[in-house]
């Protein structure tokens, strides 16, 4: 039976990480928080909690997760964000998975909160993540964004039963801003790869992104925020391919 150890990478969560480690208190034989210097109640309520408390100053998801693991002292970990939380049975199934670990990894699906609503669709849901595995048996890969642990090929991936819960927005406004602050991101990354950005694809990119999240994901099923995030999602692909466009053409400009 393996022990597993409870990872969390943190930012002035105290709004959500209370939830978050009382969902794991029940399989959980070790709690490793890594904040990036919070200014609020993070440090405190981790320590009320049990936890183990370390501070790492931020420089990517990827290497932020790297650090994390490594402070881990059991080789099995559970990966979470702040804003997140095992459902009932997402923590039954772990539980049982503890008894007999078979695979190297084990995949869930995930469910979010938008300003209220579970969102069940518009490409939200399932939203499958990696986030219980060995960590022998992959690493963490990705740019500035978009990190995941990847397995080694020839790892075995099993999936559980149950949901985790994903906290996101409270307000539309916050999916907007957040939407600015990652397309920054994500347009960067594209850049240093050397891509790419053309008219046809900032005029096109998007409208196939809203007709693919409303329409063939049914994100009309999500009623009115349904709309909302499939809108806001095609506004962040036009963003993410202007700010690449502008990327290239100061490029260009400065030569």
């Amino acid at each position: 039976m393996p022990n597993i150890s409870v990872v969390v990478i943190t930012l002035n969560e105290e709004a959500n990480i209370g939830r978050c480690l009382d969902s794991v208190k029940d399989i959980a034989d070790e709690i490793v928080v890594v904040d990036s210097f919070s200014t609020d109640r993070t440090e405190k309520i981790v320590k009320e909690q049990g936890g183990k408390f370390f501070q790492n100053q931020f420089v990517d998801y990827v290497a932020q997760h790297k650090f994390a693991d490594q402070k881990a002292t059991y080789d099995h970990i559970l990966t979470l964000d702040a804003d997140e939380a095992l459902s009932k049975d997402l923590v039954e199934s772990i539980r049982n998975i503890k008894k007999y670990w078979k695979h190297d990894g084990y995949s869930m699906n995930r469910m979010t909160n938008y300003c209220g609503k579970w969102i069940k669709h518009s490409g939200w849901y399932p939203d499958i993540k990696l986030r219980l595995y060995d960590r022998r048996k992959g690493k963490w890969m990705g740019k500035k964004i978009h990190e995941r642990f990847t397995l080694v090929e020839g790892a075995t991936k099993g999936h559980l039963n149950g949901d985790l819960f994903h906290y996101s927005f409270s307000s539309i406004a916050q999916h907007v801003n957040q939407a600015n602050k990652f397309t920054d991101m994500t347009a960067l990354a594209a850049f240093e790869q050397g891509k790419k950005s053309g008219c046809m694809k900032i005029f096109f990119a998007p409208i196939f992104k809203f007709i693919r999240d409303y329409f063939l994901n049914f994100g009309f099923m999500d009623g009115y925020f349904g709309f909302v995030i499939c809108q806001i999602s095609a506004n962040a692909t036009f963003l993410k391919y202007v700010k690449l466009k502008q990327l290239n053409k100061e490029q260009k400009g400065s030569k």
